[in-house]
C-alpha cells in the first residue's frame, strides 16, 4: 500500500509532496519540496494492520489540509486521462503566457497542472515566471504527447523496474527524479 500526494499553491510559494508506503509492520513516510531531498521517517508499528491504520489516518489528515493524489511516476499503465488533462491545462496556460495575461485562470490552470505533473520550481516560486515563453509550454506539451505516443520515450526513461521483476514490465519515468531542465526548455 502506497500513496503520493502533492500540495500546490504557487501564490503562497507551496510546491510540496508527501509520500507513504506500508511494508510489513512499518510505515515509511517521505515529504519535502518537489525536486529537493526528501525527509524520511519510518514508523515501526509491529504489524501490518496497525501500519495500515496509521497510513489511513495520515492520508486523511493530509487530504484535509489540501493535498491531492498525484503520481510520482508515469509508465505505460498510467491513465491516459491524466496525461490528456495535463495537456488541456497547458493549452489554457499557453495563451496566457503568449499574452502575458497571468489572471486567476492562469494560476488555477498552473496549480492544477502541477498537481498532475509535480515539477521542481525552486525555493521561491514566481508563478508568472514559471513559463518564460510559449516555447517552454510547447516543449512540455511535446513531452507529454510523447508519453501518449510510446510506452516509455527514450529521452524520459530515467528509471527501470528491478531486474527481479518480469522482463515484460514497462519502463518507468520517475517524475521525482527528473531535473528541472528536463521539464523546462530554457
Amino acid at each position: 500500500m502506497e500513496i503520493y500526494l502533492v500540495f500546490v499553491d504557487t501564490i503562497q510559494n507551496s510546491n510540496k509532496f508527501w509520500a507513504a508506503i506500508v511494508e510489513d509492520g512499518n510505515l515509511t513516510v517521505q515529504w519535502g519540496r518537489v525536486g529537493y531531498q526528501a525527509q524520511t521517517k519510518v514508523h515501526t508499528l509491529g504489524n501490518h494492520q496497525r501500519a495500515v491504520s496509521k497510513f489511513n489516518n495520515l492520508v486523511a489528515e493530509k487530504m484535509m489540509k489540501g493535498y491531492r493524489r498525484s503520481q510520482s511516476q508515469i509508465d505505460s499503465n498510467c491513465e491516459v486521462s491524466e496525461i490528456n488533462r495535463a495537456i488541456e491545462l497547458l493549452e489554457i496556460i499557453r495563451p496566457c503566457v503568449e499574452q502575458r495575461n497571468f489572471s486567476v485562470a492562469y494560476i488555477n490552470a498552473l496549480n492544477q497542472y502541477l498537481l498532475i505533473v509535480p515539477t521542481p520550481l525552486g525555493m521561491q516560486i514566481e508563478p508568472y515566471r514559471v513559463y518564460h515563453s510559449v516555447e517552454n509550454v510547447d516543449y512540455q506539451m511535446g513531452l507529454l504527447k510523447s508519453l501518449l505516443a510510446t510506452p516509455a520515450p527514450q529521452v524520459a526513461a530515467v528509471a527501470i523496474r528491478h531486474a527481479s521483476e518480469a522482463t515484460a514490465e514497462p519502463k518507468v519515468v520517475s517524475l521525482k527524479t527528473i531535473s528541472k531542465n528536463f521539464w523546462r526548455h530554457l
